[in-house]
């Protein structure tokens, strides 16, 4: 990935991040489900702490359950701010070849907690995730 002008401004840590996770298929804290038909993503970000860039390739959805404030940036060098209350959902399409780079920061006080339901059959193909990522099964 080329330095893009739009992120001049970004401090040095965010530039690396996107440069290094712009092909991530981890779009959550822990993959917590699997099937041939979804993956179910928990993410959880305590104040002050953001995820690395991870691309959405699938159509998804996701739910907050919690209160709270993010930062996003985006790979067009767009920077929102959402405030979220339980219960929060919105759902994304990606048509073939789309799809959506991006890193959040909990800039809140409290703890943000999502659930995301990635739809295995999209039009894209799914990105690999590492088995680090995997809920670890309990005996």
């Amino acid at each position: 990935m080329v330095q893009d002008n739009r992120r001049a401004h970004w401090p040095k840590d965010l530039q690396e991040d996107i440069e290094s996770n712009a092909m991530s298929g981890v779009v959550g804290s822990v993959l917590v489900s699997e099937t041939d038909q979804v993956r179910v993503w928990h993410l959880l970000l305590k104040p002050g702490y953001r995820c690395s860039f991870h691309r959405h390739v699938l159509n998804y959805f996701w739910t907050c359950h919690s209160k709270g404030e993010s930062r996003s940036y985006f790979e067009d060098g767009t920077i929102t701010e959402v405030a979220y209350s339980p219960g929060d959902t919105r759902h994304m399409t990606y048509g073939p070849g789309e799809y959506l780079l991006h890193s959040v920061e909990n800039i809140g006080q409290t703890d943000l907690l999502f659930t995301t339901v990635e739809f295995l059959d999209s039009p894209n193909k799914p990105l690999p995730v590492p088995d680090s990522v995997r809920l670890k099964a309990v005996a």
